[in-house]
């Protein structure tokens, strides 16, 4: 089914937004609390599709940071009770409780197994300049039955995020040789050693944890508990970093204002300090190759380990930008974020998952109206909180919606990780040590806080 040629006023059309996650529904209320009509497109088969995926993994966050003020207004009529905000949700309890009953809020303004696959400027390629700002965009949707549509709407929010693309193991970016051969023993996931059969794949054997993040962390804290249950004698993890452990390795521990995410960090340290755990630094994984059942990994510099049984890579997610080639966007070459947002989240530069609260001015492309948010505005950087998203929905609703003043308000204060410092020179982590002071994460000089802000934000 395609829409016609000649279309309604494009301030008559919905707002397409893709992706029915935390950021995408928020961004949905918002717009609505606007008098702006959204239209929330869904791949998957319900509203967190991708948070559902990670659902085993309790958020580093409390309820009282993961919901949206905006959602929370448009809840409340029906009777929706928000969770004690002192207390962690998994991923489940996220979708559950809170995200599914805001889709269900918003209706029919939430298609579900919807996947955007193109959007582009009606009748105008990314070549053509004639017009282009007064035509609507076309946003081709294929839907679960494998009928396809093409939609109109007078500005896009990609809240797509990154889930669907996780970065693979080879430290060039590339997959490494023998990466795909090997996919039976390789995941991209934080196991989830509840389930019976994930937690057989591990329990009593040598596991190998790529990554320096998050999802590293939780993955090693996982592990260490799985060694010294009943089951578990004989776990052992190989922990792979592509850089040294340097003061900043583990996070900022009792220094990070999300107590959570520092425990996180100090969880993985005692994975270490405990024997659990083997770190290998400095290893730039090249190629996997079969040892029998197992999988051996090879370094660039030449270095093998020791066979392993399971390989989890946790090397970062990437954005997926294939059906947004028709659209003029100004993309940082390095992140693939927006060039105004780059600079604040290049790991390069800092180490800190503290980036001041931004909005539509951060997020804005030479493309009018259309935005990349939440996950997917960091492009390649890791440490998204969800809050942030939040504040960069609001923005952008208030800008769509004319309210100049309100969109380049700031109403957000973000908490502190602890951790503070460049990320030095490539093979010496020990240049990225904290500093004192404000450091490279502090708040710009002419940042304002808005009045009557949320005291504290939520991250996952």
């Amino acid at each position: 089914m395609s829409a016609p040629t000649t279309a309604a006023p494009t301030s008559a059309l919905p707002t397409v937004v893709i992706g029915a996650g935390p950021v995408g529904l928020a961004a949905a209320a918002h717009l609505v609390e606007r008098g702006l009509e959204p239209l929330v497109l869904e791949a998957g088969p319900a509203a967190g599709t991708a948070v559902r995926e990670w659902g085993h993994i309790r958020l580093f966050s409390t309820w009282a940071e993961l919901v949206d003020p905006a959602a929370e207004k448009l809840l409340a009529p029906t009777g929706w009770t928000a969770p004690d905000g002192a207390t962690y949700p998994t991923g489940a309890d996220w979708a559950e409780r809170y995200l599914q009953p805001l889709a269900g809020v918003l209706g029919e303004r939430v298609r579900l197994g919807a996947r955007v696959t193109g959007v582009s400027r009606l009748g105008r390629d990314r070549i053509v300049d004639a017009d282009r700002d007064t035509q609507p965009f076309t946003v081709h949707v294929t839907h679960a039955d494998g009928t396809e549509e093409r939609l109109l709407a007078r500005a896009v929010i990609d809240a797509s995020g990154t889930w669907s693309t996780p970065s693979p193991i080879g430290g060039d970016g590339l997959p490494a040789l023998g990466e795909r051969a090997a996919a039976d023993r390789v995941s991209y996931r934080v196991p989830d050693l509840k389930d019976p059969a994930v937690r057989s794949r591990h329990a009593g054997k040598r596991t190998a944890v790529i990554g320096s993040g998050a999802s590293a962390f939780t993955a090693l804290a996982a592990l260490a508990d799985l060694a010294t249950s009943e089951d578990g004698a004989g776990t052992h993890t190989t922990w792979i970093l592509r850089r040294g452990i340097g003061g900043s390795t583990f996070g900022g521990g009792e220094a990070d204002q999300l107590p959570a995410r520092g425990a996180l960090g100090l969880a993985a340290k005692a994975a270490v300090d405990d024997g659990h755990a083997d770190a290998v630094t400095g290893f730039r994984t090249t190629a996997v190759e079969r040892a029998g059942e197992q999988l051996v990994l090879v370094a660039e510099d030449g270095r093998r380990l020791d066979p392993v049984d399971e390989v989890v890579v946790l090397t970062g997610l990437r954005p997926d930008l294939s059906f947004l080639s028709e659209l003029r966007l100004g993309l940082d070459e390095r992140l693939q974020a927006p060039l105004e947002l780059a600079p604040l989240i290049d790991p390069n530069v800092h180490s800190c998952g503290t980036v001041y609260p931004h909005g539509v001015k951060e997020l804005t492309h030479p493309e009018k109206d259309v935005y990349l948010v939440g996950m997917k505005s960091y492009g390649r950087a890791p440490t998204f909180l969800a809050m942030t998203g939040y504040e960069q929905v609001r923005s952008i609703a208030a800008a769509l919606a004319g309210d100049q003043e309100a969109a380049e308000r700031v109403e957000l204060t973000l908490p502190e990780t602890g951790v503070c410092g460049g990320a030095g020179l490539f093979d010496e982590p020990e240049a990225a040590t904290a500093e004192s002071g404000g450091g490279c994460c502090a708040s710009p000089a002419t940042l304002t806080i808005g009045t009557g802000a949320p005291a504290a934000s939520g991250g996952c």
